[in-house]
């Protein structure tokens, strides 16, 4: 949930830390783990069980862009420790060099000491470019997003909810409204946005083309795409706990206007439990669209940014 770089200070010790790793979790279903920064090390160890787990670690991972703080994670992640676990990662296709070449390339020396295909768990490579195929019984989207270099960002749907997540997103100008079209589409109607939030006004001013966006822009999407909850995402690593807490408050007001309904900022450890919903009997390869409520829903799927905090954290309660 942190842009750019891990940072510990004690004063981001409420946010937390670690970089992007957000999981998507239904009960008989291979998790789904949304980007692989730091965060993917406590969610192989919280999450996964690991390394006492009965079985080896079935998954998927769907990485929005190959920047350091949305990669770091992978080779401290233990179920790749593990003889038996495999890994689905899907990434945008590179140009001129294949997917697994590129991060063969990164985790190998002098970059990293061990190399990727050293690791006892298989990962397999999949080269993505914007359409839509299956994990399981989850329906996954992917559409360009306008950041620096290229960039994924993704729709699950599964159950009859919905959760989209655009971790880095390029806003056009200062003070532009204006959203991609591709990314209106892949948000419209969710139950769950989790968007780029890094910036607030002066900062995006002097920082205009690093490709990220206002918290004010964040609400703004999820107000054109009619979004029901809306989390702050990629929070700048110079923002303290309490300037967090600013700009949440600064969202909400903004959200009340604009008829977002619930905005939350991410922190490590939250868990957002979505109650059930039926499948579209018109059209079953689209969920439904149902409302999202904060709070603990037996059997439902769980959207968790799984990091530092264990998984007995407190549920985040609706506003």
């Amino acid at each position: 949930m942190r842009g750019s770089t891990p940072c510990s200070d004690e004063r981001l010790a409420r946010y937390g830390g670690n970089t992007a790793c957000v999981a998507v979790e239904e009960p008989g279903q291979e998790p789904i783990v949304l980007d692989l920064g730091t965060g993917l090390r406590f969610y192989g160890i919280d999450g996964c069980g690991c390394p006492s787990a009965a079985t080896p670690f079935r998954g998927t991972a769907l990485v929005t862009h190959l920047h350091w703080d949305h990669v770091q994670g992978i080779p401290f992640f233990a179920p790749l420790l593990c003889d038996g676990a495999e890994l689905d990662l899907y990434a945008p296709a590179q140009e001129g060099e294949s997917l697994a070449d590129v991060v063969r390339g990164f985790l190998s020396p002098p970059y990293f000491p061990v190399e990727v295909d050293a690791l006892p768990g298989e990962i397999r490579f999949h080269d993505t470019e914007p359409g839509s195929f299956r994990v399981g019984d989850a329906l996954v989207t992917a559409a360009w997003v306008p950041h620096v270099g290229p960039t994924l960002g993704y729709r699950i749907e599964l159950g009859g909810r919905s959760v989209a997540y655009v971790s880095d997103h390029q806003q056009p100008g200062v003070g532009s409204t204006e959203v991609d079209p591709a990314v209106l589409a892949l948000c419209r109607d969710v139950d769950v946005l989790i968007h780029d939030a890094q910036f607030d006004d002066a900062e995006f001013a002097q920082r205009s083309d690093w490709g990220h966006c206002t918290v004010e822009y964040a609400v703004e999407v999820a107000a054109q795409a009619g979004c029901r909850t809306l989390v702050l995402f990629h929070h700048d690593p110079s923002h303290h706990d309490g300037r967090v807490d600013e700009l949440l408050a600064d969202a909400r007001r903004l959200a009340d206007a604009r008829g977002v309904p619930e905005v939350v900022a991410a922190h490590e450890g939250l868990t957002l439990a979505l109650p059930g919903a039926t499948p579209s009997t018109a059209d079953p390869g689209v969920a439904a669209r149902s409302g999202a409520v904060l709070g603990s829903a037996p059997g439902a799927p769980a959207v968790a940014d799984r990091a530092a905090r264990p998984a007995s954290s407190p549920v985040a309660a609706a506003r």
